[in-house]
């Protein structure tokens, strides 16, 4: 998990979520964004560049996510890039996920998988996970072609492990 530092932003950014009526959307758009902006260090870089004005910064994220993420998306991610907290963005979020998560009673689950799940199977997934770890879960996919096919679900310390590639791990040792 995140910092306290991380903590302190993602209750700021879940109190103005809550107060604007869009906490769901802002969690998911932020996680889904924080994961793409961990894979790309020269937008990264830029964005924590010092020499870089802050108001240049702060349109680069304006320009990218317009029309794409809710305007409080937008507005919490410039906020963040203004502070220079660009690079603890994914720590932001993933306590931003964690804390509305934890205030429905549910764990989070992160999964990774090499395209993007339906509704439904994200539906039937969460019935899964729910079974495994004797508690409701909050789905949030990442997107990683590495795995191949399947999928790798990471819930608190519990990683199931569905993969493609694990399979194929296995049966190099298994030869």
């Amino acid at each position: 998990m995140g910092t306290e530092r991380d903590k302190a932003y993602a209750m700021a950014i879940a109190a103005v979520g809550r107060a604007e009526g869009e906490l769901e959307a802002v969690q998911d758009e932020l996680f889904s964004l924080s994961r793409t902006l961990g894979g790309s260090e020269e937008l990264l870089s830029t964005l924590t560049d010092a020499q870089v004005p802050v108001a240049r910064r702060q349109q680069i994220v304006e320009d990218l996510l317009a029309g794409k993420v809710s305007k409080s998306t937008i507005a919490t991610v410039s906020m963040v890039v203004a502070a220079g907290r660009a690079r603890d963005l994914t720590g932001i979020a993933d306590e931003l996920v964690a804390l509305g998560a934890a205030e429905g009673g549910r764990d989070v689950a992160v999964v990774r998988s090499a395209i993007d799940l339906t509704d439904d199977q994200k539906a039937r997934l969460a019935a899964a996970l729910q079974q495994a770890v004797g508690k409701p879960v909050d789905i949030r996919v990442v997107i990683d072609p590495s795995v191949l096919g399947g999928l790798v679900a990471q819930v608190g310390d519990t990683v199931i492990d569905g993969s493609v590639r694990r399979r194929l791990d296995l049966l190099k040792q298994a030869i």
